[in-house]
């Protein structure tokens, strides 16, 4: 993340994201696969040893490098799809001050507590309390006799995928395929999202 200033010399903070350039590696039909999409892939250096021979057979068909990451998009019955090997470009999608959605998976954080996963209070940390950080009453003994599903506790928190709506795009820079983004994204630094138009 970085900050940047708008025309009206307001700091705005941004989340820079390389956004390709990506290529369409396949293309599905509503007569072969029954319904239509189509596979983009990001250009990024894979060395050929880290691609296995199906896929180096799949890019091959379709006259394309290897790719890291392939995702799938589909189209509207009757819309325009590219064609295969042809590159998408950021600033082809995209302009300034439209709202995407970003999908993304979260930081892992492990196992943890109530306090850090679900924002408990927690008791008196004053002398003689001796209820800091724990649960408290998870259900009654007699009746229900057990835990409520869904109860929530301490557990394994994050790397699950998140979607985060409306942001909007504040400045491209398009020699390099780099978007602008109004506020924070999920995931680590360098980790890779999906953005779609909101």
């Amino acid at each position: 993340m970085i900050q940047v200033f708008d025309e009206n010399g307001t700091v705005v903070p941004v989340t820079v994201i390389k956004a390709g350039p990506c290529v369409v590696v396949q293309k599905k039909t509503k007569e072969t696969d029954g319904y239509e999409s189509v596979q983009l892939g990001l250009v990024e250096f894979i060395r050929p040893s880290r691609v296995n021979k199906p896929k180096t057979g799949h890019f091959k068909k379709a006259g394309v490098p290897p790719c890291r990451i392939l995702r799938e998009f589909r189209f509207k019955d009757g819309a325009e799809m590219p064609n295969v090997g042809e590159q998408i470009l950021a600033a082809q999608v995209f302009q300034a001050k439209d709202k995407v959605d970003i999908l993304g998976t979260s930081k892992g954080r492990g196992f943890a507590g109530l306090i850090k996963r679900h924002h408990f209070a927690g008791g008196a940390a004053s002398h003689g309390s001796m209820f800091h950080r724990a649960p408290g009453s998870i259900g009654a003994s007699a009746f229900p006799s057990r835990v409520y599903p869904g109860m929530r506790a301490a557990g394994h928190m994050g790397d699950e995928s998140i979607t985060v709506q409306n942001l909007s795009i504040v400045r491209i820079q398009e020699q390099d395929n780099l978007l602008m983004i109004k506020g924070a994204v999920p995931g680590r630094n360098g980790g890779y999202v999906i953005i779609k138009k909101s």
